[in-house]
């Protein structure tokens, strides 16, 4: 062979080599990128080949998959879409997915190597989809969307036993069946629904944090007994009313300006919400006590996953002694979810012992069979016994005979907080209504709720959290118990 042709055969040699090293790259090492690459076309035609497994609610499915004429031979449909919206999340051929639609979309789809069968592996034929079967009771859900109604706002109700979610409600609230197909009718339904002001999409009861407002001094309560500050309840404080936020000239006021604040005790503090009393707790017990105590229960934690992630909800920690004590009545920069605030109120409940929220009970395959079972999970003690016992008390009192006597059930033992949270440029927004309750009924059966109401249409002086959250919270628990 001529030194020319040799040289060209190296050449070509070399080409063929770059080349065969090219396609095992892109087949080994890179084949998974492309794979879930959502620009691939081949994911949205695999994914949408067959039906869909589906998610269920109180062992039903509330999704489904209905038959097409495009190259995307299935698209998601949803019953009750706008109701369980908040909790399935959307699938979408053209917009993707997201919450439990996007976390076991794998499963879903048949694509979850979990769910091969050997000859699956060996075809690499995509099996059956499985189904995704949720904590969520329908008629813990029912009530909580038709309490809210026409307002904006959210709902979360809790098993404080277990941490399962049994209710979690957002409005307004979208139906996620309009935009699952590729039409130019499902296209237009996105436009407006993203479009509209109110974000419809947004899961307030795990995404949105807002001021707490009063409820937060359920927090503030727990961190006086836990550290020592007060004994019991039933102690008297050391509490001037009005009070003077520390280092300035400006004079904190209680909103019911008759209500025997002044060295109330925590009971009474709590039964009328005396914002002195709170304000001065948190500064005798200090920003990093407060802090220790909201960290317990699951602020500043950006890792709260139902399993969808909920988030960060937040007690600041760089803060003088005047804001110091707005903290303390939940305003100045604490932000809580309202699945933040089930939380307080599932672990003072439930004895101290905070679970891990749960959205999801158990995975099955296909054919039925468990492929993931979720049990509880302790997140924090988040409290003495004795602390728990003394809030329940004080809480039952606020029901009996202060702000929160809407939550009242006959037949039933009742526990509830109340709170406003001012907002906007100088307090000039509409204040959002909270409120936070459990409910027992001696026979085993409990739940913790936490309903917060953002109704910009509401007169200033008729938002409250008796008035606009308590009938909400008062639905559901009734809703839960048998």
């Amino acid at each position: 062979m001529n030194k020319p042709l040799r040289r060209a055969a190296v050449f070509c040699l070399a080409l063929i080599l770059a080349l065969m090293g090219w396609a095992t790259w892109i087949q080994g090492a890179k084949a998974s990128d492309y794979k879930e690459d959502p620009h691939n076309p081949r994911v949205a035609i695999g994914k949408y080949s067959a039906p869909l497994g589906n998610i269920l609610v109180g062992g039903e499915p509330v999704t489904g998959s209905a038959a097409t004429s495009s190259t995307l031979k299935y698209k998601r449909t949803y019953k009750d879409g706008p109701l369980y919206a908040p909790v399935t999340g959307f699938s979408s051929q053209i917009y993707g997915s997201n919450q439990l639609e996007s976390l076991y979309g794998d499963l879903l789809d048949g694509s979850d190597s979990r769910l091969q069968s050997p000859a699956d592996a060996l075809t690499r034929n995509r099996a059956k989809g499985g189904d995704v079967a949720t904590t969520i009771d329908p008629k813990v859900q029912q009530a909580g969307y038709r309490a809210l109604g026409g307002k904006k706002g959210a709902a979360v109700a809790m098993d404080p036993a277990t941490g399962r979610i049994l209710g979690m409600v957002s409005t307004p609230s979208y139906d996620p069946g309009k935009f699952s197909g590729s039409s130019a009718a499902d296209q237009k339904a996105w436009q407006q629904m993203s479009a509209d002001p109110d974000d419809p999409q947004v899961n307030r009861a795990l995404r949105q944090p807002l001021p707490p407002g009063s409820t937060f001094k359920l927090v503030v309560a727990a961190a006086a007994l836990e550290n020592g500050l007060y004994s019991s309840v039933d102690e008297p404080t050391d509490s001037p009313d009005p009070y003077t936020l520390p280092h300035t000239r400006t004079k904190l006021p209680n909103e019911n300006a008759s209500a025997p604040c002044k060295n109330a005790n925590i009971r009474t503090a709590l039964q009328y919400s005396c914002n002195t009393v709170f304000a001065k707790m948190a500064v005798d017990l200090g920003k990093d006590k407060v802090k220790a105590q909201a960290e317990k229960l699951g602020f500043n934690d950006g890792k709260v996953d139902t399993p969808v992630r909920a988030a960060k909800s937040v007690y600041p920690g760089d803060m003088d002694e005047a804001q110091t004590a707005l903290s303390g009545i939940g305003q100045f920069d604490d932000q809580a979810t309202p699945l933040q605030m089930a939380m307080v109120t599932a672990a003072i409940q439930n004895g101290g012992d905070l679970k891990t929220p749960q959205l999801v009970d158990k995975l099955t395959d296909g054919g039925g069979n468990t492929v993931q079972e979720n049990g509880p999970k302790t997140y924090r003690k988040a409290m003495s016994g004795r602390t728990a016992e003394q809030l329940r008390s004080a809480m039952q009192t606020v029901v009996d005979k202060g702000t929160a006597s809407g939550a009242k059930i006959d037949g039933r033992t009742v526990g509830a907080k109340t709170g406003t949270a001012q907002h906007g440029v100088d307090n000039s927004g509409t204040p959002y209504a909270w409120f936070v309750s459990y409910a027992e009924d001696g026979k085993g059966h409990q739940v913790a709720v936490a309903v917060m109401v953002e109704d910009g249409h509401a007169a200033r002086n008729e938002v409250s959290g008796n008035g606009l959250a308590a009938p909400i919270a008062r639905a559901m628990m009734k809703a839960a118990l048998p």
